[in-house]
């Protein structure tokens, strides 16, 4: 202790300074995100910090004339740096906040996204609370050795093999697809606490906070409550970084959590595993961008765990893990299927419906969709409505030719905002969602019908037209500007949800209306069909199955692919199709593929540096990001913004990352102002 306080009255004197005897060199990861300068940087160790600078700690160092943060990777006996080195000048904690095994994961995630470490590192570890860290540990329980019950994984094919793999602490890669009606919460439980049982632990990944809630329940009843740790970003910092250092310092080894738990310190890791990974929640809006499943990819790869992707629906990409080998698919087989699943029916799918209710395909609640509703209120159950939109009438449309009805001035959409307007007599006029102009005089160009009709109907006009249609019934909403439920209650009522609001219900609901399918699949994105499917199987997935008279009645065109993988509960073929259709497209994540967003000229300099590096790469576009909208069209002098597309096979993926990374460094070592977008396989490709 003395010998601490001597050193500490040398601080003040920084030429008095002597370099610690042993390992008296530190590699740290500098707070600076610029690509030229993503590296660690050799500092000298002072004697007063030797014992406190540590591999993990953060660290203050001098930087360019400033001081900056970082963390410190490691201690070495020497520099291969020639000059002078400068001093650690502050050990900010003696707390070491990065592991190794989390540091080495960032610099992949980097690597992988054509990213800097820097970002990624911000991502991983969250803000310092000094008050929390001075805290005495909290005592928990440690899991014991619970019985995991093998019946509900016994129903899929190699279920019960893939336990007694985390039983035994081998590194298995699945795909599970979930039954309709699965209670997928304890399966994952179930899965963490063989996990546990092996003395490993187990980071289970989810989309939002209702999902955390019901898992971190299912496995505090297998495991106690002091056994389980739930990480999200809704969490205060105190009470996160508070849970996030019982994870750190080995107190827990079962977390459960979104986006940001994926990157979790935990110790011994023997399983990864993510639900429903084509939920868009699960991709960081921050760059470098990374998706939680590729993060747990690398993950697994680098610590040799085991990687559970699970859902019921399959993306594309985890299709892929099948289709190389890598993972290995946990289904139960058709007659399973067909027992769990309710009975799914499109409207107007044949020729003796139609003739009992012609307008089935062109209305928008067909007979059949009242007839599966009112039978399921009346034996009790509540029925589920998914409606795509939020709001009352999102946008609006020509009476006559049905094109979107877009404002004179920008072009942007037109849509009922509740403004009302005097020189209209008080009346609500429509406006641009855009730049906010009223409409008094609406003209089509198309077709010059004057006439407008609500372009999709949301969930709050939806919600009053059922209760009209089935007066003395309850209509509850869940999601689109009203609170999501996270249950209801198995009694008699009409629940509006839309896409992700879905709640639970104790024993399923009686039937499901999936209204307005063509507006899910009229967005220009190539992941819409995919999405669509993922949407509605989730909705479909909460009803009882047809033994109980569950019926799930989807509004869609019976012939389309997707329809008829609804209708046959096939997410595993309709994978397989969309990823060999991508493939002949050339579309990720059959290949790899970034996409560069930015002004003109900073784009054309980042995908000149990229074919300088690379060839073989092809340029799709630029073409230009919506020049009508205000805020990416011309303002002023400012170049228009614009977007570039460049592919290459998936053999050249590294290659394309550290060619977008050194056309990036070689533009921030320039100092170019202009800021560029770079995004690898990005989510949404339109």
């Amino acid at each position: 202790m003395a010998q601490r306080q001597r050193g500490r009255t040398r601080t003040s004197h920084r030429g008095e300074w002597q370099q610690a005897a042993h390992l008296p060199v530190a590699r740290v990861a500098v707070d600076v995100p610029l690509p030229h300068l993503d590296r660690p940087f050799d500092y000298r160790v002072p004697e007063h910090l030797d014992a406190d600078a540590v591999p993990g700690v953060r660290v203050r160092v001098r930087f360019a004339g400033r001081a900056v943060d970082g963390y410190l990777l490691e201690r070495v006996a020497e520099s291969a740096h020639g000059g002078r080195l400068a001093w650690v000048d502050k050990v900010v904690s003696a707390e070491p906040v990065l592991s190794t095994e989390v540091a080495t994961l960032c610099r992949a995630v980097a690597d992988r996204y054509a990213g800097v470490l820097a970002d990624v590192l911000r991502l991983a570890v969250p803000p310092r609370h000094a008050r929390v860290e001075g805290e005495a540990p909290e005592e928990r329980e440690r899991a014991g050795s619970p019985q995991v019950a093998r019946d509900g994984w016994a129903r899929y094919g190699r279920g019960t093999a893939l336990l007694d793999a985390l039983a035994g602490g081998r590194a298995a890669h699945a795909v599970w697809q979930a039954l309709p009606g699965e209670d997928w919460p304890q399966r994952l439980a179930e899965a963490a606490a063989a996990t546990a049982a092996a003395g490993r632990g187990a980071l289970l990944v989810v989309p939002d906070q209702r999902d955390v809630d019901a898992l971190h329940t299912a496995c505090t009843r297998l495991l106690g409550d002091g056994a389980v740790v739930a990480l999200t970003a809704d969490l205060g910092p105190a009470e996160r970084y508070r849970r996030w250092l019982a994870v750190r310092r080995g107190q827990v080894r079962v977390v459960v959590g979104t986006r940001s738990a994926a990157f979790a310190p935990v110790e011994a890791l023997g399983l990864l595993a993510v639900w429903d990974d084509g939920d868009d929640l699960h991709a960081e809006p921050r760059a470098p961008y990374p998706h939680v499943r590729d993060v747990l990819v690398l993950r697994a790869h680098g610590v040799g765990a085991a990687l559970l992707v699970a859902g019921f629906a399959r993306t594309a990409e985890a299709h892929l893990l099948v289709e190389s080998g890598w993972a290995r698919e946990v289904v139960a087989d058709r007659l399973a299927v067909r027992d769990a699943m309710p009975r799914v029916a499109a409207a107007g799918e044949s020729d003796a419906e139609l003739a009992r209710d012609p307008s089935a395909r062109a209305a928008r609640l067909p007979h059949v969709a009242f007839e599966a509703a009112r039978t399921a209120l009346s034996a009790g159950r509540p029925v589920l409505v998914q409606v795509p939109r939020s709001g009352y009438l999102p946008w609006l449309a020509c009476g006559a030719c049905r094109e979107t009805a877009r404002c004179r001035h920008c072009a942007g959409p037109l849509g009922f905002t509740g403004r009302r307007s005097a020189d209209a007599g008080d009346a609500e006029l429509p406006h641009c969602r855009w730049c906010g102009r009223p409409e008094t005089a609406f003209r089509c160009p198309a077709c010059g019908s004057r006439r407008l009709r609500a372009g999709v109907v949301g969930a709050g006009r939806t919600a009053e037209e059922l209760g009209r249609a089935f007066p003395g019934t309850t209509v509850r909403a869940s999601g689109g500007g009203a609170p999501v439920l996270a249950e209801v209650a198995a009694r008699p009522e009409l629940v509006v949800a839309t896409p992700g609001a879905e709640p639970r219900v104790p024993g399923g609901f009686g039937a499901a209306l999936l209204l307005d399918g063509w507006a899910l699949l009229s967005r220009p994105d190539l992941r819409v069909v995919e999405e669509t499917l993922r949407r509605w199987l989730a909705a479909a997935g909460l009803v009882v199955p047809h033994g109980a008279g569950g019926r799930v009645i989807v509004m869609a065109d019976a012939e389309l692919p997707v329809v008829q993988a609804l209708v046959r509960w096939d997410p595993a073929g309709h994978a397989h199709a969309e990823l060999a259709g991508r493939a002949e497209v050339g579309f990720p994540p059959a290949v790899r593929m970034a996409s560069v967003e930015g002004g003109s000229t900073a784009v054309a300099e980042v995908v000149d540096g990229v074919l300088a590096d690379l060839p073989t790469a092809e340029v799709l576009g630029p073409v230009e990001l919506e020049p009508d909208r205000p805020e990416h069209g011309r303002q002023g002098d400012s170049e228009v913004r614009e977007r570039a597309l460049v592919r290459v096979p998936r053999a050249q993926g590294r290659a394309l990352a550290a060619a977008l990374h050194a056309a990036q460094a070689g533009r921030t070592a320039r100092k170019a102002t202009d800021p560029v977008r770079v995004r690898l396989d990005p989510v949404e490709i339109g």
